[in-house]
């Protein structure tokens, strides 16, 4: 899902991973890889199927620990509409994420607006609800696809992040 370069992903995960104290194993690399890789969400099984070419026999109970290892240290997201994974746009800061899902290609958009995850805060406070994770799937159709669907075919679809602060106005 991401725009970077895999090469400069993996090594941003290892500085992470390194400062923090832990440790990004070959296995949970490999996990990294074939995520960031991907252009569009990947569930768990898929991984595990993809893994078979990287590791000798793998099992289900290796890739669950290393997606939770990822999870945990900021570096994939669970797209829990989905049941997948995507690798995170920018794990070098904590963060609430939005994620555009498109029905149609499969296309996922990760937007990091801290506006829309305070106001779930706000409102769960509101109703004495504490919210953990304030995150947000929309499903939709990309831009990609709106044009197909009027004819034109003219736009990429590409997988990206979007920063509501840094747009144009």
């Amino acid at each position: 899902m991401t725009s970077k370069p895999i090469n400069q992903i993996l090594a941003l995960a290892e500085t992470l991973c390194r400062e923090r104290g832990v440790r990004l194993t070959e296995q949970r690399k490999a996990v990294l890889r074939l995520l960031c890789a991907s252009d569009k969400p990947v569930s768990a099984y898929e991984l595990l199927d993809q893994m078979r070419g990287v590791v000798k026999n793998p099992a289900p109970p290796t890739v669950y620990r290393a997606l939770d290892f990822l999870l945990e240290q900021g570096l994939v997201h669970k797209l829990e509409s989905l049941h997948a994974y995507v690798g995170c746009t920018h794990p070098d800061h904590p963060h609430a994420s939005q994620f555009l899902i498109c029905d149609d290609c499969g296309k996922v958009t990760e937007v990091e607006d801290a506006s829309v995850a305070e106001s779930l805060k706000a409102a769960g406070t509101a109703i004495g609800f504490r919210a953990k994770r304030p995150i947000v799937e929309v499903l939709g159709t990309c831009e990609r696809c709106t044009a197909k669907r009027a004819g034109r075919d003219d736009v990429d679809c590409i997988a990206s992040t979007v920063n509501p602060s840094e747009q144009e106005t």
